[in-house]
């Protein structure tokens, strides 16, 4: 079965048909089911008894699932928030999420013939929007349609329905919807095992990338896990961010060549953002591209460096300013690795979960905080089960982001840039560690946004990264140095970046600004 949810509009009943007759199917709209059965239309249902109408929309959509038959059944825009809807969805099948911007559902819905859809007529569809979109975003893949043609939207949910069946071990995680590049995104309290040797048995030659730290605690289970009939190299790095150079990128393509790798090689990238982005950047280069699988063991490096596709090294002047985009064949999060990391480096985590929490929303936002007491705690601690829910939800925001602006074409990716263009001036300069420095960065723009007229949100944001033992002393690292590097983010385009800024929980906005705009304000300087 394919499950189709998103808000009203998204276009689910369309290509719900569309992707039925495509694959033979039988074609099931709810809430016309839910309609022909009660003798009576969904809309005055639902005005008259909500509840009521909930319970028959959750009765009759249990009832298809018992049928079991191939089917692709379209949901009404409230039957995946509602119960545990969802959760019997995904376990029955495959569950799309369709995204579309508020502004073109309304746009649709105008359209002649087109049935009535109240949510859509109210002042307060915007605010609904925000508030489930969270919860689609728990489907196994967010399709976006806005400005998309239904044949190419059915495309996108076959692309994801073939990488679904190609990899069982990773149907309970998260696809990054990018049409025959879709990937899953899995996260178990153990290795992947499973997983991983699914993208094993297509590698001709497999060579692990680590570092000295991580591979103490981690290279034998992954040896363990990837072992079989093919070779599998192992190369060794010395931790850190001096790491992301050309010497070293150099010296990981000559020794893979020497090794006897080929275009059917695969690279597993074993560590934190720093190996991810290395070792990413070297198989989207070597033979103009060969395959690599992240198996990432910090929390920035799962739920942001290690999904996405983007690949980097360094240079004097700032952080990832040579690089290319090259999606992994899986992302394999393993959550006892967590465990092993210093305290520093498991607080530094917070400063991209506290990110994820400001862009998806007052829940995440309470979960972050549940943890805060881990991040906090002694070191070899477990995580929590609540973090492994925290780590979820990051990933599926930065899936859905992802697939609908891979290349950050239409602005929608450059909401994951939040806290960095400050963020990564300081780390580059300082040293410091990235999550760390991108709590900073969450400072600086509350700080921003405070002065472009949004709520000023300082206060807030610094009290929670205190809570997890992040610094908060942003007005130290503000040196001229700093400043002047602001000015290099890779994100420029001529005197202007692009900066996120922060309206609410759950609401940040791209702005463009001038570089000297965002240094003045940062300097406290008043406007002139």
């Amino acid at each position: 079965m394919i499950f189709l949810i998103g808000f009203p509009a998204a276009g689910k009943t369309s290509v719900g048909r569309a992707l039925a007759a495509e694959t033979g199917r039988t074609f099931v709209d709810l809430d016309t089911a839910i309609a022909d059965a009660a003798g009576e239309p969904v809309p005055s249902l639902v005005a008259r008894d909500e509840a009521e109408f909930r319970r028959r929309e959750a009765a009759a959509l249990a009832a298809q699932i018992a049928r079991g038959e191939p089917s692709v059944i379209a949901t009404g825009g409230g039957a995946a928030t509602f119960g545990d809807n969802l959760e019997r969805m995904r376990a029955a099948g495959l569950v799309v999420a369709l995204g579309v911007d508020v502004a073109e559902a309304e746009r649709r819905a105008q359209n002649p013939g087109e049935p009535l859809r109240p949510l859509l007529a109210s002042a307060t569809a915007a605010r609904l929007a925000a508030k489930r979109a969270p919860i689609y975003r728990r489907a196994h893949a967010v399709v976006d349609t806005t400005g998309r043609a239904i044949d190419e939207v059915v495309r996108g949910v076959l692309a994801i329905e073939r990488a679904w069946q190609r990899s069982p071990a990773a149907r309970d995680g998260t696809f990054v919807a990018l049409d025959d590049r879709s990937y899953g995104v899995v996260v178990e309290p153990d290795l992947p095992t499973a997983a991983l040797r699914e993208q094993a048995a297509e590698a001709s030659r497999i060579t692990i990338i680590t570092d000295r730290n991580v591979g103490r605690y981690h290279l034998a289970a992954v040896l363990g896990a990837l072992g079989g009939p093919r070779p599998v190299d192992t190369i060794t790095l010395e931790p850190g961010e001096a790491s992301k150079c050309f010497a070293v990128y150099q010296q990981l393509t000559e020794d893979l060549v020497r090794r006897g790798a080929d275009r059917g090689s695969l690279i597993v990238a074993l560590g934190g953002g720093v190996v991810g982005d290395l070792a990413g950047f070297v198989a989207a280069t070597l033979f103009r591209g060969i395959s690599v699988v992240q198996v990432p063991t910090t929390i920035v490096a799962m739920t942001d460096a290690a999904i996405g596709g983007k690949t980097a090294i360094d240079l004097p002047a700032g952080k990832n300013l040579v690089g290319a985009f090259h999606q992994p064949r899986l992302v394999a999060c393993n959550l006892a690795t967590l465990a092993t990391l210093p305290g520093r480096e498991r607080r530094a985590g917070f400063g991209e979960l506290w990110k994820y929490a400001l862009l998806d929303g007052p829940e995440l936002w309470a979960a972050v905080d549940q943890t805060t007491g881990w991040a906090s705690g002694p070191e070899t601690t477990p995580p929590p089960d609540a973090l492994a829910t925290v780590v979820r939800r990051a990933i599926a925001y930065k899936a859905a982001v992802v697939g609908r602006d891979e290349r950050e074409r239409t602005g929608h990716r450059a909401l994951l840039n939040l806290g960095h263009t400050v963020g990564h001036a300081i780390e580059s300069a300082s040293g410091m560690l990235h999550g760390e420095a991108v709590g900073l960065g969450l400072i600086a723009a509350c700080r921003v946004s405070a002065a472009l007229g949004h709520p000023d949100r300082e206060p807030e944001v610094t009290d929670a990264l205190a809570r997890t033992g992040l610094p908060t002393d942003l007005d130290r690292w503000l040196t001229e140095d700093v400043l002047a590097r602001i000015s290099v983010d890779k994100k420029r385009v001529g005197a202007k970046i692009t900066f996120v800024a922060i309206v609410d929980v759950g609401a940040c906005v791209p702005h463009p600004l001038a570089v000297t705009d965002v240094q003045r304000i940062l300097r406290r300087v008043p406007t002139p």
